[in-house]
């Protein structure tokens, strides 16, 4: 894991003591060790539980569990999981309000014409959830090249630019277990952040921080994310130094990848 993708991890990877698979209680030590510690919006405090099967109750459910009672049901064994565990560790505040707007969504009143709105608020939160990759920049027009898929522009011609004044974090647990065997295809989906130029002369550390606040903040706030079109395709292979390929400036000339325009929200 030692790929550029990997750096929000990496603090809480390298703490694992055994060469096996992280176990569960693994986890929660790990968990345990932060402070402040880590809640989620219903101030009941985090811990990482075994996977339940079956049909469970409303409150057992996996949102509504996790709001409730502070419980991530997780799978022994199984990267999917172990890697939202970790992203729990990584960005607490921003995994507790996207569980939150899960909980809020599933117990609305229901009202005329608020179904599909909770609808694409769940899917809008799901997508960031799995394959969210946080884009932070402090040049808009950088940002409106992205927005615009003009990814030549971008990652080639502004090379040097996209290195000083933009940020790329994986978010998704999703992205991460498929960063493990990365292909040509894999594109994140992105939530575009304005920043101060300064954010990048900040430690790495001091930086997740930042972007966990602003991030939960900005979910917080019921007029974001409510339409997965709010989110922007990233083709993460073409970040610079996420692929040695992406050192040709001819790598952005496969358009099947580097694709000029919005073609629905699915990966390849």
């Amino acid at each position: 894991m030692s790929a550029p993708c990997f750096v929000p991890l990496r603090p809480f990877i390298s703490r694992f003591e055994s060469a096996g698979f992280p176990t569960l209680q693994q986890c929660n030590a790990l968990l345990a060790s932060l402070q402040p510690g880590v809640t989620v919006h219903s101030g009941k405090p985090l811990h990482f539980v075994s996977q339940e099967y079956g049909k469970l109750p409303f409150e057992a459910q996996y949102e509504p569990r996790c709001y409730l009672q502070g419980e991530v049901p997780t799978r022994a064994n199984n990267w999917h999981d172990l890697f939202n565990a970790l992203v729990w560790l990584a960005f607490p505040r921003a995994k507790a309000a996207i569980n939150a707007r899960h909980y809020r969504a599933l117990t609305e009143v229901n009202s005329p014409g608020t179904h599909s709105q909770r609808g694409a608020v769940r899917d809008t939160s799901t997508l960031l959830d799995e394959s969210g990759v946080l884009v932070v920049y402090s040049d808009v027009e950088l940002a409106n090249l992205l927005r615009n898929f003009q990814w030549k522009e971008l990652f080639w011609k502004r090379r040097a630019q996209v290195r000083s004044d933009m940020g790329f974090y994986l978010f998704g647990h999703g992205l991460y277990e498929k960063s493990l065997q990365p292909y040509i295809g894999m594109t994140g989906q992105g939530l575009l952040l304005p920043v101060e130029q300064e954010f990048f002369h900040w430690g790495k550390e001091h930086q997740l921080k930042y972007l966990d606040v602003l991030v939960s903040d900005y979910l917080s706030s019921p007029e974001h994310c409510n339409s997965t079109r709010e989110l922007t395709p990233v083709p993460l292979l073409g970040v610079p130094g996420w692929a040695a390929e992406n050192e040709n400036a001819a790598y952005y000339d496969n358009t099947d990848y580097f694709r000029t325009g919005r073609h629905g929200r699915r990966e390849d």
